[in-house]
């Protein structure tokens, strides 16, 4: 199994042996390193390097740090990502969170820097992960006019916008809160198999409760992608696995 999106970086001192603890079950991890209030790009990305091959990094900034306008750090994010444009998978997490967003000025901060990630993804020419919360259908729209491929993380927008998004050559997140959030679990019945991706979102959306999140537990998605959809498991391990790998061009070791 392979979980196609995580942030090993939050575990901080514990994310060695949550890494090596993955390494058992799983044949990888696609880390989503997001510039995000304290948490820096460049130091997680020292802290997760040494695992590169069993993880896969994305750079991007989270629409919660966007909200507050910081242009200065847009900068010093946007180089680093220009510096290892060869050795990252996609550009995100980036995208609409309008849930936090307190007011439209912080909103607006929102679209301009993400509008501004996405033109970057277009010019280093990669995929995108895109974080939407509350604004599933204005991201959707964005994304389209940039003319980026998108893979929509943790999706729980209408399953009518999810319909049209794979139809238009996205891809969707169906993540470990199936378990508890209707809206998840609608989307991952109607969606067909080819266009979904599983994924944790780890340490947060944990099926479990009181329990912390960790990649290992991607097989709850799975699961509950198969009896929704009336599938064996195998099968859709099988085909959640494929279309990450193709999403993100992984180079996974057999």
């Amino acid at each position: 199994m392979i979980d196609a999106h995580a942030h090993f970086e939050f575990y901080k001192k514990d994310a060695p042996k949550v890494i090596e603890e993955c390494r058992k079950e799983l044949r990888a991890v696609v880390d989503s390193i997001t510039e995000y209030r304290k948490t820096h790009v460049w130091k997680s990305w020292e802290l997760l390097r040494p695992y590169f091959g069993f993880i896969f990094p994305t750079l991007g900034y989270h629409p919660n740090e966007a909200r507050r306008g910081n242009w200065e750090k847009v900068k010093k994010v946007e180089d680093f990502i220009r510096e290892h444009s060869k050795e990252i998978v996609a550009i995100g997490e980036i995208g609409l969170d309008y849930h936090y967003a307190e007011n439209e000025a912080q909103r607006e901060n929102q679209r301009e820097i993400f509008r501004h990630f996405l033109e970057l993804a277009v010019e280093l020419d990669l995929p995108v992960v895109i974080h939407a919360r509350e604004a599933e259908g204005e991201a959707y729209e964005l994304v389209q006019r940039a003319g980026v491929r998108a893979y929509f993380h943790s999706y729980a927008g209408s399953v009518e916008l999810a319909k049209e998004i794979v139809e238009n050559g996205h891809v969707i997140g169906i993540n470990t809160g199936i378990v508890f959030i209707p809206e998840v679990r609608a989307v991952a019945g109607a969606i067909d198999v080819d266009y979904l991706l599983a994924e944790t979102d780890s340490p947060y959306m944990s099926p479990f409760k009181g329990q912390r999140n960790v990649p290992c537990n991607v097989r709850v998605a799975v699961e509950w992608i198969a009896k929704l959809q009336g599938l064996e498991f195998e099968e859709v391990e099988r085909e959640t696995e494929k279309n990450t790998v193709e999403f993100f061009a992984l180079e996974v070791k057999a």
